[in-house]
């Protein structure tokens, strides 16, 4: 007995969904199959996530709204266990927060997972984090509260203790076809020719021996996480059903980890290949039959050229957001250079694209900051990749002159003068090296600049997502040198546990915390209570004769908002000349928008048309 809902949203897209899985596979039999698990796991899908889906279904972007704001975060280090989390929603609500991305806690091996991305079971939570049951009553929680959950999927690859993994290790063929197992190094060695290292340093090369198989096997990322085969369609219906097994746990965001890597091919980089895009586009339309209050969040740490395409097309989209890495890290960039022209540069990018294409904006995540820039563009101004990066990662370790910042470097590669950085924001803004000085002048921009760079986040378009600890100016963990667990990786010193201590201190104003928090979150009411801020909102950056300040414009049915932010720690001017009458939204005062003079690493918003 089938369900007309079912049915119905399958005979709209049956004829795309069968031709692209045909096109793949050329395997009657297997999308038979395929289409059978959409059925059953709609048939398991609770009647209170159903009538979630009907809801959006109606309202299809929800997710844009200007009242979205985002926090990233591990469990273990916000709440303990899920239980925790639960716990602590109380103080998620009151900050504002109504999108929790919860960080990999699906069963790993400890000693082997890489932060939770080597997943040995998709149906089981990591056991000192609760269990499934726990994970589905915290997402309902949330429901209750207005808040939507996002989770990882790993997809790429699994750990090698996976069920899988073990039974090809054993020497089981069906399941060495789920992977990619050779008899010896030829082929590999083939790959090797024209596929990247991720980890040239920590796990060079793209294969590893397995010594139980005695054969090799496809190791893109660390040697405990082998990389799926999507060219088996077995793979593609059981990790699809994985998906939305999560789903069917009150999992709204399902997070594509390592999305370019998932389809390989002889003699390419295999990345981004085009039937990565099918692949996406298929598991767009099986989320649409089965849940179509699921979203997709693609990661592709690239480029934007490279990025954009996993929007898919607005008549066939694939991910409903993207991350905006290249944004993040010239910010990053600018605030070493004290120059804008780099990231006016990518914001006009950004801004050129549809107002449907979603990005996820960030200041900081639970990743290092990769120097993925636009080393050409750059090159016009005499920087030049190799030694701008090492000025990059000396700034923010506090070995230039002037800086106070503090990171550390991360998969650090003397011999290609490469290496990437790790830091919390308060820290990377030198509001941890003004404390250690007990410089108060420094102590004042650290935290001007933090603000700033808050603004300047809310001011795009795009959700916004805080890292969590963020918002109360959390500093670099330096304990994780003492754990053997952790001590080899540096992007431990921004994964420390969240401390309680300081978010007690949230709403005192005479402390660092309390002056990050209160800002914070006069800054989110604004953005919340003015339509100004809506994603279909039209945004430019404007001009200030001022390689400094960045100028951002957006303008929404009569009301217009001119946004600028100092990127120098010196006093500076934006040279603009607009007509209108302003208002300062900080202060609520009158400022006209002309030689508009800022703090050194100070912003404004002016505002003109009523406040609402």
């Amino acid at each position: 007995m089938t369900d007309p809902i079912f049915d119905s949203r399958l005979k709209a897209r049956e004829d795309e969904l069968r031709w692209l899985y045909m096109e793949m596979y050329q395997d009657a039999h297997a999308y038979e199959y395929f289409i059978s698990m959409l059925q059953r796991m709609y048939k398991e899908r609770r009647q209170e996530l159903k009538d979630i889906d009907a809801g959006r279904e109606v309202f299809p972007d929800w997710y844009r709204d200007k009242n979205t704001l985002g926090v990233l975060m591990y469990t273990q280090c916000f709440g303990g266990t899920l239980k925790g989390v639960k716990e602590h929603l109380d103080y998620l609500e009151e900050s504002g927060i109504n999108y929790v991305h919860l960080m990999p806690l699906l069963e790993s091996p400890k000693d082997r997972s890489d932060g939770g991305y080597a997943v040995a079971d998709f149906r089981k939570v990591q056991p000192e984090l609760g269990t499934m049951e726990d994970l589905a009553d915290l997402s309902d929680d949330c429901h209750r509260r207005g808040m939507s959950v996002c989770l990882d999927f790993v997809m790429n690859h699994t750990s090698e203790d996976h069920e899988w993994a073990k039974r090809a290790r054993a020497g089981e063929k069906e399941y060495q076809d789920r992977y990619f197992f050779f008899d010896d190094w030829a082929i590999p060695y083939q790959y090797e020719c024209t596929v990247p290292q991720v980890f040239p340093t920590t796990a060079p090369g793209n294969f590893s021996w397995c010594e139980e198989a005695k054969k090799v096997v496809m190791t893109t990322f660390y040697p405990y996480q082998w990389d799926l085969n999507y060219a088996n369609p077995t793979v593609f219906n059981d990790m699809t059903e994985n998906m939305l097994y999560l789903c069917n746990q009150g999992v709204d965001i399902i997070r594509l980890d390592a999305t370019p890597y998932i389809w390989k091919e002889l003699g390419t980089s295999c990345r981004n290949l085009p039937k990565v895009h099918t692949l996406v586009r298929m598991m767009r339309l099986a989320g649409e039959i089965v849940c179509p209050g699921m979203l997709l969040l693609g990661e592709v740490v690239m480029e934007p050229s490279k990025v954009v395409p996993y929007f898919g097309t607005v008549e066939k989209p694939e991910c409903h957001m993207l991350y905006n890495v290249t944004t993040m890290a010239s910010t990053w960039h600018t605030v070493a250079t004290h120059d804008v022209r780099l990231l006016r540069h990518q914001m006009d990018s950004v801004f050129a694209l549809p107002k449907v294409y979603t990005f996820l904006n960030y200041l900081r995540c639970h990743d290092d900051i990769g120097w993925g820039l636009d080393y050409p563009f750059l090159a016009r101004f005499g920087m030049q990749e190799v030694p701008h990066k090492k000025f990059l990662n000396d700034y923010f370790q506090g070995m230039f002159p002037g800086s106070i910042a503090r990171g550390e470097l991360y998969n650090n590669d003397p011999r290609l003068g490469d290496a990437r950085l790790c830091g919390t924001t308060a820290s990377l803004c030198g509001v941890e090296g003004a404390l250690q000085m007990q410089n108060q002048e420094a102590l004042e921009k650290a935290l001007r600049l933090d603000i700033t760079l808050h603004a300047f986040l809310l001011t795009q378009s795009g959700i916004p997502v805080l890292y969590s600890g963020d918002e109360v100016a959390q500093f670099n963990d330096w304990s994780y040198h003492q754990d053997p667990f952790k001590q080899e990786d540096s992007r431990y010193l921004h994964r420390g546990a969240f401390d309680w201590q300081k978010a007690a201190h949230r709403h005192d104003t005479g402390t660092v915390e309390g002056r990050i928090y209160e800002a914070l979150r006069k800054l989110e009411n604004i953005r919340f209570n003015t339509r100004v801020f809506d994603a279909d909102a039209d945004v430019w950056t404007m001009e200030p004769y001022n390689d400094c300040i960045l100028a951002i414009g957006r303008y929404y049915e009569g009301q217009k908002l001119v946004a600028l932010f100092n990127f120098s720690p010196d006093d500076q001017t934006a040279w603009l000349n607009e007509p209108e009458s302003y208002t300062d939204m900080m202060t609520g005062e009158a400022r006209p928008a002309n030689g508009v003079q800022l703090k050194g690493y100070d912003f404004c918003w002016l505002i003109t048309g009523d406040k609402g």
